[in-house]
């Protein structure tokens, strides 16, 4: 389903751009996958029943890592991004030893419904459940047929040491692969797509093994202006929190 022909043959020209790219590195792939394929396995995603739990920093947003249950096409696209074909053109354009969970822990498919929004942030670095797991690159799919800039949704991108920002569009077909970091903040605005529709991607997840942790395990960082005081509040309470939570009760994330 992945046009690897495309990939292979530009991806001298992908890891320049990937490499070089502001605030910090990331690229826009489009045509990623077979046109065909792609098209008929968006009409065959289902209404995802379970929400985000990322309460107050996000809207509507639902989730559903469990992709190959739903068809021969979603399997198909599982063995494609998760094929050794694959993980060293990803290699190659990052410049990075990773490899793509399987799993897809937090990740598949990821919809955004009506005034959807997901505040800036920063990811978890670590694994939840493999504590080797470094969290190295997000790859983000996005499915919104017909989109239109007006609609909303970009993915906007911020380095947080240098305050550096850009946006990438969302259109269908498109691959967004970025560096995860402490300080790579990512989230989209409140959307307003047509009633009816979603703010649609495939959420995939690279990590790379650290046999010692080189830094200390966190949850997400979530960035909130001082102007709405009490999520600001809770967004400097999070870290410790979820800590405390982690200790009398796990993740539910694996489960769907």
């Amino acid at each position: 389903m992945i046009n690897f022909e495309q990939l292979e043959t530009n991806k001298e020209q992908l890891r320049e751009q990937f490499l070089n790219a502001k605030p910090f590195p990331h690229i826009a792939i489009d045509n990623f996958c077979d046109n065909e394929k792609i098209s008929k396995l968006v009409a065959e995603i289902p209404q995802i029943q379970t929400r985000a739990a990322d309460y107050a920093f996000s809207k509507n947003k639902y989730e559903k890592s469990k992709i190959k249950e739903i068809s021969s096409l979603f399997t198909e696209y599982h063995t494609d991004i998760t094929s050794e074909r694959f993980q060293n053109l990803i290699k190659y354009i990052t410049n990075e030893d990773v490899f793509i969970d399987s799993d897809l822990y937090g990740g598949g498919i990821h919809q955004g419904r009506e005034g959807s929004f997901l505040d800036m942030h920063a990811d978890f670095n670590y694994h939840p459940l493999k504590p080797t797991w470094f969290r190295n690159l997000n790859l983000l799919l996005y499915l919104n047929k017909d989109w239109k800039p007006e609609y909303g949704g970009n993915l906007k991108l911020e380095d947080s040491r240098s305050g550096v920002k850009t946006e990438v569009e969302v259109p269908f077909n498109r691959l967004a692969i970025m560096h995860c970091r402490g300080y790579t903040l990512h989230g989209y605005d409140p959307i307003s797509f047509p009633k009816g529709t979603s703010r649609t991607s495939i959420a995939m997840y690279a990590y790379t093994i650290h046999e010692k942790q080189l830094e200390p395990a966190r949850t997400t960082l979530w960035k909130v202006k001082k102007d709405k005081p009490l999520k600001y509040l809770l967004s400097k309470i999070w870290v410790p929190a979820v800590k405390l939570k982690s200790l009398f009760s796990k993740s539910n994330t694996a489960d769907h």
